[in-house]
């Protein structure tokens, strides 16, 4: 089931990138770049730092404008598309969120809810019920009435992504949801999005600096350096000693993870260059 899920149809997926070029001022990051999120997946981003990770998430989810190609959500080019309309597709949980002072976990995790206010409709049951399931399912409720400035990183985290989760969109893009987190939390927040695309059914896309974490979580890796491409497929035939070389410039060993299975790479030891006597 799970290959299935991954290695489905690609020119029909809901969301995808044909050659876009994404960069800042007059610096190109991606240049031409041709991806395909698997409908189903939990499609992780993996690369050294500016490598242009972070730059292909904010352009798939429309934070950032292509200079040329196309990126296309339901076969839609998303620049068309209403901002509204694309926020009840699509949500984004961009790094270093900052929540405004004062607000409760509650009120912020209501704002998930803005992309289906209107003239027309104002605050419902519904949006009542997707806050309290948000809330539920990330395991904040008991936070609902404290301020999001008193929590620790880990509860932060999990605020926003309930507060993702409260848009309701079948589409979710993560970029770094676990930095500035221990090794626990970072647990934590995997195994959250796992849950979320595992049993509620969600498409993830999130950037991670953590290879190992990566393989383990993942159904599909991205592996990116240099604004390109080098891998992408599912974990154990991503994560090889020879693309680990290529994307990090890492020697290593790529062994099975012990609890999982899955790929786990080690890198080599250096030699010792001994001290000098005096």
């Amino acid at each position: 089931m799970r290959r299935n899920a991954v290695e489905a149809g690609t020119t029909d997926a809901r969301l995808r990138a044909d050659g876009v070029v994404l960069g800042y001022d007059d610096r190109v990051v991606v240049d031409g770049l041709d991806v395909t999120i698997p409908d189903g997946s939990f499609t992780v981003l993996v690369g050294p730092n500016a490598c242009g990770k972070s730059t292909l998430l904010k352009g798939l989810a429309r934070m950032l404008r292509p200079r040329s190609g196309s990126v296309l959500l339901d076969g839609q080019a998303i620049g068309s598309l209403p901002a509204k309309e694309v926020a009840r597709r699509l949500g984004l949980l961009p790094q270093s969120s900052i929540a405004p002072g004062g607000i409760t976990v509650a009120d912020l995790v209501a704002r998930g809810r803005y992309p289906h206010q209107g003239l027309l409709r104002q605050w419902s049951r519904d949006d009542e019920a997707a806050v309290a399931a948000a809330l539920e399912a990330t395991g904040t409720h008991p936070l609902a009435d404290r301020l999001v400035d008193e929590l620790s990183g880990g509860q932060r985290q999990r605020v926003w992504l309930a507060m993702v989760l409260a848009q309701q969109t079948p589409l979710l893009l993560l970029d770094e949801p676990t930095s500035f987190l221990d090794l626990r939390h970072q647990l934590d927040v995997l195994d959250l999005c796992a849950d979320l695309h595992g049993r509620r059914g969600h498409t993830l896309v999130v950037v991670l600096h953590e290879l190992n974490l990566a393989a383990r979580y993942a159904t599909h890796l991205i592996a990116m350096r240099d604004g390109a491409i080098v891998a992408q497929g599912p974990p154990e035939r991503v994560v090889t000693e020879d693309v680990v070389s290529r994307v990090f410039g890492l020697s290593c060993r790529v062994l099975p993870d012990p609890e999982t299975g899955t790929p786990m790479v080690v890198p080599r030891a250096r030699a010792r260059t001994p001290y000098p006597q005096f």
